[in-house]
């Protein structure tokens, strides 16, 4: 009986422990560093409000949610340091770009209303990574944002590869659920697209000899027509005759895919593409020539009221 009644107390001991376990055992949301419900605004936070909230309604997270990553990959959480620069060449490369070319109006009616940064890339099986992607219209995924820094160091060129022609591609995107791509795009090289064996030989090599800007431009009509935009607004007038001159004959078919996309960018929006090209040219030397301060997260209003005049 008084072995009965030691494992009895053993029990109850361990089932009170358990109990007291579980009361303690919820995380401490105050200090998590993944997901935050509730957090006191830091500085940049109060600049994100300013230049991307409220001219825009655009929220621009970079802390991370898993609510909106993409499960099937591997994500991770973006560094302050770069998600602030980001936020910044996104503003300069894109917002004010459009701001400038088509009108505060138009940057308010079509960018996405989000952002989300997450800090690694993501890795597909067939070695391929993806540097961004554009959700119904509303919201533009970047990731990669932990390497900006180093990118940064190897110049505009890189920076531009992974990260610019990434945003200008994902926005094309979204303009294209507003305005169908015209029929007859599709059917300029509609027998040479691939889909996803456009990293793999012999699609990899050749490309501009079969009438697409990039590799990735074989996937489907409609990631052609995205970089077909992003490309030739985020490099030089002589970067890209140069391709053309590479493509030989099938520069002919190249240059009737961007006589659509002028067309398109110019009925649809009102958008000149070459005055575009000109202007994120100029952005971009700005900002790598220094002219333009990426860490800087001072506000440019004034948080005081307007004090009221009688007359």
């Amino acid at each position: 009986m008084k072995i009965k009644n030691i494992l009895y107390s053993l029990m109850l001991a361990g089932f009170c422990l358990s109990f007291t376990a579980c009361e303690t055992d919820e995380p401490d949301e105050s200090v998590s560093v993944i997901t935050i419900d509730k957090y006191e605004p830091n500085p940049f936070d109060l600049w994100l409000e300013e230049n991307f909230v409220a001219p825009y309604n655009i929220a621009f997270k970079y802390r991370y949610e898993q609510i909106e990553s993409d499960l099937n990959y591997y994500t991770v959480p973006a560094n302050l340091e770069e998600s602030i620069i980001l936020a910044h060449l996104v503003k300069y490369t894109c917002c004010d770009l459009y701001d400038e070319i088509a009108g505060v109006e138009f940057t308010r009616s079509y960018f996405p209303k989000m952002f989300f940064l997450i800090g690694e890339w993501e890795y597909r099986n067939n070695g391929t990574i993806i540097l961004g992607t554009a959700e119904g219209g509303k919201k533009i995924l970047l990731s990669g944002v932990n390497h900006l820094k180093s990118y940064m160091s190897r110049g505009a060129d890189a920076v531009n590869y992974y990260y610019l022609k990434t945003i200008h591609h994902e926005f094309t995107h979204i303009l294209n659920q507003t305005v169908t791509i015209p029929n007859e795009y599709k059917f300029i090289t509609d027998k040479d697209y691939v889909e996803d064996l456009w990293s793999e030989s012999p699609y990899n090599q050749g490309y501009l000899t079969r009438g697409f800007i990039s590799a990735y431009s074989q996937n489907s009509y409609t990631e052609d027509f995205a970089e077909m935009l992003s490309m030739y607004i985020t490099n030089t007038p002589e970067q890209w005759a140069a391709w053309l001159e590479q493509a030989g004959d099938a520069s002919d078919l190249i240059e009737a895919k961007l006589d659509i996309v002028r067309s398109y960018m110019q009925s649809g929006f009102g958008i000149d593409i070459d005055e575009l090209r000109s202007a994120l040219m100029r952005r971009q030397n700005e900002i790598f020539t220094g002219k333009v301060d990426l860490e800087d997260i001072s506000l440019k209003s004034s948080n005081q009221p307007n004090e009221e005049v009688e007359e």
